[in-house]
């Protein structure tokens, strides 16, 4: 069957934090920030803007968490409303200077999570020091609703991990693989319920303009990561006279087809094996042997191989064809994860899949008891589906598949068929803005990594120099997805001086 495989966008530093994240714990209530009174909001909806929020410690020291209202359709302000979880980290200054919401990306990553477990990884020091740090569950994940909830546990690992008893790419593969997207997808909306088709990112921007308010600020202080920069473009093209200071990290073009979207993703994860393969074969211990085309047909060979017999794993599992993949993207978000890398690679061509199951149980939040830690997988595709569609006629499949075996002779094989996934959603695809501009909002800093497999380095350039009125392209040469508050002291710099000081850089700072 063919599985489906969405490359998940979401920051590299969080990938398996967050496959260990607990439901929070409420303890005694604490005072936060009061919402800011605001003329221009309507009055329909000025009851979301000002509504008080009932702070609770959570997680770790200085951690608050509660949960707000927003409408469940935001054309409709007097109908269903949705809750929305949110968690914040307060400054170690008493005085600081505000409140910076951040979104970690995916669709489907948590925010709320990675404040509750992991709030001293947030961007830097300085940072947290000058600043609350915000973060939040986008409607449909984790704990805001309509939690999207789709199959069992038994049933979601078979459709990530199962088998097929058909030849990859044949009619009969393609009709098992409909056959069971149908079967998720039924799931997912008898599961969650019609608010499933309100979850789109154009009312999640929305639902961000609302916690802007919550804490006091008159312009937003932003922070988006991966999928969390198409959030922050959206919110900026919607309220562009409430942008304050906004940081796009790993950023998405918003205006390149979907199409266009999983072709580019593909060209980056294919660099980022051969970045990988390349850094390999320089070293003694490395699996591969001879030129980079040579270790390229290795890894074909070896894939080939598992889609006719899977190999055996730890706990008496085996490692499918699918799960294979999933185990090899996970590490090329970020070199410090090669080395796991290199030892899957070892195992697999010895006859062993435990390192490579491994690796794509982090990628999927799957714990050791089988169960999921987070519903990343539900959110991203209920979301994707709504936000842009691939066109799914065989004319167009096909047109689509040629382009990824071409774009890659390792990789491309197992990309083919991206608009089965989508094909099928019974909600209408969103309405999105027709530009990007952000007219007259204030400078918004672009990062993007030049190894950036995700999310495209060619994409936070198109973002910040041609799409944004007002965008300033910040580069950083390196392997990994997204930059900030990891290695990179040029690029903390340059988005703490943004953030604490208002600096905006003259030109490109072009870190390393």
């Amino acid at each position: 069957m063919i599985k489906i495989l969405r490359a998940v966008s979401i920051s590299a530093a969080l990938v398996l934090v967050l496959s260990g994240c607990q439901a929070l714990l409420p303890q005694a209530a604490a005072p936060g920030p009061s919402p800011i009174k605001d003329s221009s909001i309507a009055a329909d909806y000025e009851p979301f803007y000002t509504q008080s929020v009932g702070w609770r410690a959570c997680g770790q020291d200085r951690v608050y968490c509660a949960k707000i209202e927003v409408p469940a359709n935001w054309e409709e302000p007097n109908g269903e409303r949705l809750k929305i979880a949110l968690a914040y980290r307060k400054a170690d200054n008493l005085s600081p200077i505000g409140s910076i919401i951040f979104n970690p990306g995916g669709p489907g990553a948590s925010g709320v999570s990675w404040l509750t477990d992991s709030a001293e990884q947030l961007g830097t020091k300085d940072l947290r020091a000058n600043f609350n740090m915000v973060g939040f569950d986008p409607r449909g994940v984790g704990q805001s609703e309509p939690k999207v909830k789709c199959l069992d546990t038994k049933d979601t690992t078979e459709f990530l991990y199962g088998d097929s008893d058909y030849a990859l790419g044949s009619a009969d593969d393609i009709a098992d693989t409909r056959k069971n997207i149908k079967k998720f997808i039924d799931a997912c909306v008898q599961n969650t319920g019609p608010n499933i088709g309100l979850i789109d990112t154009v009312s999640t921007a929305r639902d961000l303009d609302v916690i802007r308010s919550l804490f006091g600020e008159s312009q937003i202080n932003y922070l988006g990561y991966s999928y969390g920069t198409f959030i922050g473009a959206t919110y900026a093209e919607l309220f562009a006279d409430r942008v304050g200071r906004m940081v796009l990290d790993g950023a998405i073009n918003p205006l390149v087809s979907e199409d266009d979207q999983n072709l580019a993703q593909l060209i980056g994860f294919d660099q980022a094996l051969k970045n990988y393969l390349t850094d390999c074969l320089a070293n003694s211990d490395c699996p591969f042997s001879g030129s980079l085309t040579n270790a390229q047909k290795q890894i074909s060979k070896l894939l080939l191989s598992i889609e006719a017999k899977s190999l055996p794993a730890e706990s008496q599992r085996r490692l499918t064809i699918w799960a294979a993949i999933t185990g090899i993207i996970m590490p090329l978000y970020s070199a410090t994860y090669w080395p796991a890398l290199s030892q899957a690679f070892d195992e697999a061509l010895n006859g062993n899949g435990s390192t490579l199951l491994a690796l794509a149980d982090a990628y999927n939040d799957r714990n050791e008891d089988g169960t999921f830690a987070s519903n990343t997988l539900e959110a991203n595709v209920a979301v994707s589906c709504l936000d842009g569609r691939q066109p799914a006629d065989s004319k167009s499949i096909a047109s689509q598949n040629a382009r990824v075996l071409k774009a890659s002779p390792t990789l491309g094989r197992y990309w083919q068929f991206g608009a089965l996934t989508c094909e099928q959603w019974p909600y209408p695809v969103s309405k999105s803005p027709n530009t990007y501009r952000a007219a007259g909002s204030k400078p918004i800093l672009v990062i993007g990594t030049t190894g950036d497999p995700a999310t495209p380095y060619s994409q936070a350039v198109q973002l910040a120099n041609d799409v944004l009125e007002n965008g300033h392209m910040i580069t950083y040469n390196g392997e990994g997805h997204t930059a900030y508050g990891l290695s990179s002291k040029c690029i903390n710099k340059v988005v703490d001086d943004y953030f604490i000081l208002g600096t905006v850089p003259g030109k490109d700072p072009d870190c390393s």
